[in-house]
């Protein structure tokens, strides 16, 4: 019974992998009842150049985990800029692990976001903006530092602010002292700031 089951499972798998591979027929399979079949038809979108729209569109439907996965990984593939406007939409999602998938997929592709950044640096939500420091983290750009040092200066939310120093007490140089001073001015009564302007002021000297 086992075997017969197997086979059955295999044969499954031959017809939904076997079925038209073509970019419209794979964007069809995206909503395919089967789990299965979505998922193989989203890793193939990954060849074809103008699927980011479809990918995007199936991205904010899927409920189905591995599927999502898929998605993403065919977005990181594809990196466009369709594919990376989704992805900023995916930050204002209410669901918290779609916003960190994408914040992870953002990472990867440093070229394509950074473009974006100040404009999700200045991001009239501030959890966007939280989220485009957490994207920072990761964003091997010569930039990081200077847009860092931007949001600390202006930025008028201290939860914006305190991320950034976070990260900035990592990757600072000698060009952030000035501004980090400036930073416990403007928040003197909040005690983590004052701790970290610290923290990062010590590490310069130390450095």
């Amino acid at each position: 019974m086992a075997f017969i089951k197997k086979q059955l499972i295999a044969s499954v798998i031959e017809e939904e992998r076997t079925q038209a591979r073509d970019c419209e027929s794979l964007v069809s399979e995206l909503e395919n009842p089967s789990p299965m079949a979505r998922r193989w038809a989203a890793r193939d979108l990954a060849d074809c150049q103008n699927a980011s729209s479809a990918l995007i569109s199936r991205l904010s439907r899927e409920d189905d985990r591995s599927v999502r996965e898929v998605i993403f990984s065919s977005l990181t593939c594809l990196g466009d800029a369709v594919a990376v406007a989704g992805l900023v939409e995916c930050l204002r999602s209410e669901d918290a692990l779609l916003r960190n998938e994408s914040i992870e997929v953002m990472k990867q592709l440093p070229d394509e976001v950074a473009p974006i950044m100040r404009g999700l640096l200045a991001d009239p939500d501030a959890d966007v903006r939280v989220f485009a420091v957490n994207i920072l983290e990761s964003l091997c750009h010569p930039d990081v530092e200077p847009w860092l040092v931007d949001v600390i200066k202006h930025d008028e939310n201290v939860n914006v602010c305190a991320t950034a120093l976070d990260l900035l007490v990592e990757v600072s140089s000698k060009s952030s002292e000035e501004p980090l001073k400036f930073l416990k001015i403007r928040f003197p009564d909040e005690p983590y700031i004052q701790f970290a302007v610290d923290l990062a002021l010590k590490r310069l000297i130390e450095n």
